[in-house]
This record gives structure tokens, C-alpha cells and sequence, in this order.
């Protein structure tokens, strides 16, 4: 690691206002979020954050974001944020998911999707309906993944573990985001100029690594869809000559950027090199443009030719509905376990058949994932070379778990997901004095409630699941999860 000092000097002839880039680089970066669509108001939420003493503005340049002005301590440590209505995430990040223009019913491709800011805002765009397919090769990173995708509840990611690179032909996409690997020069301001030294090796490595995604998401855009492609770097040989050869020799074009927010244009050449005019459509935001950090990014369409064309004829071929029992399981038992799902979720908790039917299921091993995707391209991809690497993880959100007998357990992430639904009579309401209480000694007096499964409420929002027994009421958050809240809950 190295203050990095010299990164930023290299581009001294490039930046415009390079006095305010500095600047802007060297000082601390405003916190900033972005409210959850579908889940609560902004109003709601900047009022129950005011309770907490934080004081919040909106980022007019980008829908949905919030920047921190103050607060006793991190924003990061409240009830608010463990429930998933807001995810913490620098605000040019937002730029790519706005750039890609996602619509409800589409099928798109995050190609390089961990830890899951950018799937879970394109999730949000698409308002959950239809499949939005999720890949990252690396476990670990895909757990962080995973994470924020429970967390936030997002329903319809269908998440991938395997080689971006290797995904094969056939089924396409109406829109592919690339956010590639790479220096991370824009993370200076939040590293504090602490970053990993750009080796000759390295830098041959990634141009390579980001060529070959961007090609890969080419291929897999029917014909009129839009790539975007996005890095958190500065450095033209990341960028504007990646895409220089992709453009040369792909049947694309860069075109402009519809969205209003401060920016640079793309280079016209560097070092001596001139790059393909349509480079300069690009956007290079800087650290002062958004007071965040650093962001390149381009919008290339999907050009008609003979092989995108003939692929487009094929592409509902590729695709398929997500089956009720994941290959491998007893369709039979699948239903069986379904049906039961559904009978508990009306029973106990109110849920009407306006709104199980609006949801897909899918069950695999103990658990039954409920889902908004519809469809996906796995079947047909199982089919193709290589298929041992690309490995299905989640389908939605995990929703039940085998429980007793042929009772299903439902879990908190989705009785919190859809605690709007939950009838107010399965709802036990606690104050903060008895949940602390609870999730300290594990179950606390349930005075006349019935027994059975309930949902755990709090200032009217739903917590998770509990039940109420011979002995009184139980938590049955998760360890875990219950242990994250406690300490949320603890005095200052």
C-alpha cells in the first residue's frame, strides 16, 4: 500500500478545476444512503432518523440519495438500517444502476454484482419484477452479497456463483451492467490515500479482466439492449481504452448518458493515443462533482448483426419458468410443502390470495424461496460447457424453513419484507423496555395472546417472527440477528 499521492498527480493535465479535485480528495467524505423504494416513505424515514438526532439533505443530482450532515455517531448503527430501509453506499454509485434505466419486466445481468449496492438499487428500479440475475465468482464476497440482499428484501435476484467471463450464449439480456474490477483510484477520498500499487503486472492483468467482461456482456445484449460499463478508477487505461477496443470491433455504440449530474467527458486520447470519437460520451466524475468519490462510466447499445439477430430469434427458447421444486427435488414433495406454506401464511398470519399469488415459489432442500423473477436462464445454461462453475445460491428471499411435522417456518427476513400484509391480530406489538427484555432472556409473559406463530412488532413495523407458547412469548429472530438488534437497543 502506498499514500498514492502520485495516482492523483498523473491526471493533473486532465481534471478540470484540478484545485477542487484535490481538495475534494483529501477531505473527509460525507456519509451518504439510499432510502429503499417500496418499503417506506423518504419522509417516514428522515422523520424516525431525526428521533435518533441524525440530520439528513437529499442529493438533488440523484434520486434517492441522502448525504448525512450529523448525528451522534454512525447511521450505520441503527434500528433503521438493520430493518433494511436504507442501504449506506457512496452516492456516485448510484450513477450506473440510473444510467442502465432497468424497467419492471425486463431481464437483466449484474455481471460483477458483490457486495450487492448496485444489484439491490437496479432490483429497486425494476420494482421487482422479473429476473435479475446476479454474478460474483467469489464465495466469500457473495455472502456480503447475500446480506445485503435479505437485509434490504429485495425478491427478485437470482444469484450466480461463477466466472462472469464464462456465462454461455443463448440467453440474452435486455440490459447488462458491468461494474468491473479494477485500481479503485476513486476510493482515494474514502482510503484515505491509502490504495494497492498499480504495477505494470497488475494493470495488464485488469485491462484484460475488464475487456473480457465487457465483451462477455456484449454477447449475452440481444440486439437494441444497453450495456453499462462502470469502474471506480481514473485511469484511461481502465477505461477509455478498454472501451476504445471494444467499440473498434463490437457491434456497439457509446452513446449519451440521459441522466442531469456534474461530470467530465470521457477522454479523447491519452498518452499520445487517440481513441474512437463516441469515447468522449462517457462520463468521469470526480470527487467534487457529487462531493463523493470518483466514477467512470459509459452506456453502449446493442447493435443488430447477423449472429445478434439469429441468437434473438432463439432467446425465449433460453429462458424458462422458475420451476416449484429446484432440480434435483421431489416436485411432488415440492407442492406438498407449497401448499402447506401458503395455508400457514393465510391461516396465521392474514395473507390473502390477491397476494400469494403475485409471488413464485421454489423449494430446495429445508428451505422454500419466495421470488418475483419469473423466469431465468439456468435450465438452459446447465445444459451448456462449463456449467459445473456457475452455481445457483439464492432465488428471491429465503422465506421458510422445514419445520415440526409438516409445518413450515417462516422466516424474519420475509415476515419483515412483507409486514404491511401480516393481519394486525397475528401482530404482537412491544414497546422498546419489553423487546429489550426479550431479546435478552429469550421470552418474556404473552399475558392473553393465543398461541402459535405471531409477528413481532415494534412501533408498528414488523421485526421478525416470534411464537407464543405454554411459558409466554419467544423470540425466534436468530441468534445472530437477535444479537445485532440487542445491541442496537442497548442505552448510550
Amino acid at each position: 500500500m502506498t499514500n498514492a499521492s502520485g495516482c492523483l498527480e498523473r491526471y493533473k493535465g486532465v481534471v478540470d478545476h484540478w484545485e477542487r479535485f484535490w481538495e475534494a480528495s483529501h477531505a473527509a467524505e460525507p456519509v451518504a444512503f439510499r432510502i429503499r423504494r417500496g418499503v417506506i416513505h423518504r419522509r417516514r424515514l428522515i422523520e424516525r432518523l431525526a428521533t435518533s438526532d441524525f440530520t439528513v439533505e437529499p442529493i438533488r443530482e440523484i434520486d434517492g440519495y441522502f448525504r448525512v450532515l450529523s448525528g451522534m455517531g454512525s447511521v450505520a448503527q441503527t434500528i433503521e438500517h438493520w430493518l433494511g430501509f436504507f442501504h449506506i453506499q457512496q452516492a456516485v454509485m448510484g450513477l450506473p444502476p440510473l444510467a442502465l434505466e432497468p424497467q419492471p419486466g425486463e431481464r437483466v445481468l449484474d455481471l460483477c454484482a458483490a457486495p450487492g449496492g448496485k444489484t439491490s438499487h437496479i432490483s429497486e428500479l425494476m420494482a421487482e419484477d422479473g429476473p435479475l440475475v446476479a454474478v460474483d465468482p467469489k464465495e466469500k464476497r457473495i455472502r456480503g452479497l447475500l446480506g445485503n440482499l435479505y437485509r434490504l428484501g429485495c425478491m427478485n435476484v437470482v444469484v450466480v456463483a461463477g466466472d462472469g467471463r464464462q456465462l454461455p450464449p443463448g440467453a440474452l439480456f435486455d440490459r447488462v451492467l458491468v461494474d468491473a474490477p479494477c485500481s479503485g483510484e476513486g476510493n482515494y477520498r474514502r482510503k484515505k490515500g491509502r490504495l494497492p500499487d498499480r504495477s505494470a503486472g497488475f494493470v495488464a492483468y485488469v485491462t484484460k479482466l475488464q475487456e473480457d467482461l465487457l465483451r462477455t456482456a456484449i454477447r449475452v445484449t440481444r440486439p437494441g439492449g444497453l450495456i453499462v460499463y462502470s469502474t471506480c478508477t481514473y485511469a484511461p487505461e481502465e477505461n477509455e481504452a478498454v472501451l476504445d477496443r471494444v467499440r473498434r470491433d463490437c457491434p456497439v455504440e457509446i452513446e449519451p448518458i440521459p441522466l442531469s449530474a456534474p461530470h467530465s467527458p470521457g477522454l479523447g486520447s491519452w498518452q499520445g493515443r487517440r481513441f474512437h470519437p463516441e469515447v468522449e460520451r462517457a462520463w468521469r466524475v470526480y470527487p467534487h462533482h457529487l462531493d463523493s468519490g470518483g466514477l467512470f462510466m459509459a452506456r453502449l447499445r446493442r447493435l443488430d448483426s447477423t449472429a445478434g439477430a439469429s441468437a434473438a430469434t432463439a432467446v425465449d427458447d433460453a429462458w424458462s419458468s422458475i420451476p416449484k421444486a429446484f432440480p434435483g427435488e421431489d416436485p411432488d414433495r415440492a407442492a406438498e410443502r407449497i401448499a402447506s406454506a401458503e395455508q400457514e401464511l393465510a391461516h396465521w398470519f392474514g395473507f390473502t390470495p390477491e397476494i400469494l399469488g403475485d409471488l413464485g415459489w421454489l423449494v430446495r432442500g429445508r428451505h422454500i424461496w419466495a421470488h418475483t423473477a419469473k423466469v431465468w436462464p439456468i435450465d438452459h445454461w446447465s445444459q451448456q460447457p462449463h456449467a459445473g462453475s456457475r452455481r445457483v445460491i439464492s432465488v428471491g428471499l429465503r422465506a421458510f424453513r422445514a419445520g415440526p411435522g409438516s409445518f413450515e417456518t417462516p422466516t424474519s427476513h420475509f415476515l419483515t419484507r412483507w409486514g404491511s400484509q401480516i393481519s394486525d391480530s397475528r401482530r404482537f406489538a412491544l414497546d422498546r423496555e419489553t423487546l429489550r427484555q426479550l431479546l435478552e432472556h429469550g421470552e418474556v409473559a404473552a399475558g392473553s395472546a393465543d398461541r402459535g406463530p405471531v409477528a413481532l412488532s415494534w412501533e408498528g413495523i414488523v421485526l421478525g417472527r416470534g411464537v407464543v407458547g405454554a411459558r409466554g412469548l419467544r423470540h425466534e429472530l436468530g441468534r445472530p440477528h437477535a444479537e445485532r438488534l440487542q445491541a442496537l437497543l442497548a442505552p448510550p
